[in-house]
């Protein structure tokens, strides 16, 4: 039935709903959040069996014909992003029990989480581009409760530049719609392709694609759009610096792959090579700050920064072969920024600090602790066999089939950088001499940190090494991006 694509976006917004009572109880929150997550869970899993045995499947409400009414369209992009997201969501509130702090827990902590993965898996899942919006608001209206929760200075002060820039970026967003409503007739994105290849009006539309660029561009914190992320990131507690940082810019990433590969493919050689040159320039910028700084938050946000220039630079390629890397990179990067920001959140735990130079020694105390944060440093550079290395071999094969022979290259080196910036903050906690360590740590509030983090890093080594399960599911998203007749399809016909 196709309405059960819906239940990953209607399963949190129900348990959203129910957990806005009872706040003072923390067993019931807790509880109830966790069990929300994994019935979605168990819906998306089916959900992606579903799509990558039948196709993509679409349901349009209220019976109205294909354009008219509002679509929903679950492919298998969509449908691993979907999951990706529930199962991190799962991981990230079982780590917030032992580090969110039990005020915030008592004040809609638990509500916020389960609204912006509504927004979230809404997003991946519109087939409309005015809804594309709506589900963006929905999950920063989330966001902005998250960001503030706990009203801390840095908090107050960093959520007014994170709203502004938001504001400004989606009434951006609205204008641009508006003039690609006013080109095409039509807000149906299967019904924006088809019809965009009929007008013909190249100039106009490819100025529309650019001010997309803008608009997704910002949320997803390119260059040079890229400018609010550090600090704000850097505000709130860590398991919501975990849950921004694995999804609220991946999905403006999604956004590009989707239009850029869905409708925005008539002017390749200006708009695709202007998101080409972008994404370089992102990962240069997330380069030089990722080695600039000694704060363990700063050096991981700004990876999040360079994760986003490769994988742009694997839809910039529009072959199969970059875009299947794009999609693998793309997830293996929400799974092991999540576990990352999770790890460096146990060693701010451990040493009270977020400063390097203060740090020191914890292998000889936390030796688990050490190993664990090593692999994922080493997933998130791409040593083989771990997941970064497949889905960046890919993205830069997709490169050298393009012809971009010495961007490609350079994709490969960025990776040392990326393993620079993240074997310091491994020398300068784990090597050395003893640094500083809190005054009182508790052990089983550390376990309570400790294990969902360690479960999170054996997913991450399993999408690597289970890769060869993995890329039938990846080849099937990348054939889907490079044909739209699949997607538009399964979208005209599938809602006759």
């Amino acid at each position: 039935m196709n309405n059960f694509l819906l239940l990953p976006i209607i399963i949190p917004f129900f348990f959203g709903m129910i957990l806005m009572f009872g706040q003072k109880k923390l067993a019931y929150q807790r509880i109830t959040a966790l069990f929300g997550l994994v019935i979605s869970i168990v819906c998306a899993f089916a959900l992606l069996a579903t799509v990558y045995e039948n196709g993509p499947q679409s349901v349009t409400f209220g019976s109205w014909p294909v354009p008219f009414g509002i679509t929903m369209v679950s492919d298998t992009v969509s449908a691993l992003l979907v999951l990706t997201t529930l199962i991190l969501a799962f991981f990230i509130v079982w780590y917030g029990f032992g580090s969110i702090g039990k005020q915030r827990e008592q004040f809609f902590y638990y509500p916020g989480v389960m609204f912006i993965i509504t927004g979230v898996n809404g997003a991946f899942t519109t087939g409309d581009i005015f809804n594309l919006f709506v589900f963006f608001e929905v999950l920063l209206m989330s966001s902005y409760l998250l960001i503030v929760l706990g009203g801390e200075k840095a908090q107050l002060r960093e959520s007014i530049k994170y709203i502004l820039v938001n504001v400004i970026s989606s009434a951006l967003f609205v204008i641009t719609v508006a003039f690609l409503y006013s080109v095409v007739g039509t807000l149906n994105m299967a019904d924006i392709s088809e019809k965009i290849t009929e007008v013909n009006q190249p100039g106009i539309l490819t100025v529309i694609a650019v001010l997309f660029l803008m608009v997704f561009g910002m949320k997803a914190a390119i260059f040079p759009l890229y400018f609010w992320l550090p600090s704000a990131y850097s505000a709130p507690p860590i398991p919501v610096l975990a849950l921004f940082g694995a999804l609220l810019t991946k999905v403006g990433v999604y956004a590009i792959m989707r239009t850029y590969t869905l409708f925005f493919t008539h002017d390749l050689s200006y708009t695709h090579e202007l998101l080409l040159i972008l994404s370089i320039i992102t990962i240069i910028a997330g380069c030089i700050g990722a080695l600039a700084h000694f704060d363990v938050k700063q050096i991981i946000i700004y990876n999040i920064v360079i994760a986003v220039g490769v994988i742009l630079f694997g839809v910039a390629q529009m072959n199969e072969v970059g875009l299947e890397g794009a999609m693998f990179y793309l997830i293996h990067d929400m799974i092991i920024k999540a576990a990352l920001f999770m790890l460096i959140g146990i060693v701010i735990f451990v040493t009270g600090t977020t400063n390097l130079r203060k740090m020191g020694g914890l292998m000889k105390t936390y030796p688990a602790l050490g190993w664990f944060y090593l692999i994922a440093a080493f997933g998130l550079a791409g040593v083989p066999p771990l997941s970064g290395f497949i889905g960046k071999l890919l993205i830069v094969q997709g490169g050298f089939q393009a012809g971009n022979i010495w961007t490609s290259i350079f994709i490969l080196a960025s990776s040392l950088v990326v393993l620079l910036s993240v074997i310091r903050i491994f020398i300068y906690a784990f090597w050395g001499e003893q640094g500083q360590l809190s005054k009182e740590i508790n052990k089983t509030t550390y376990n309570r940190l400790f294990f969902p983090t360690m479960l999170l890093v054996i997913v991450s080594i399993f999408y690597g090494v289970g890769t060869e399960w993995i890329m039938p599911f990846m080849e099937d998203a990348a054939k889907i991006l490079t044909d739209p007749s699949i997607y538009n399809d399964a979208v005209m016909k599938g809602g006759e």
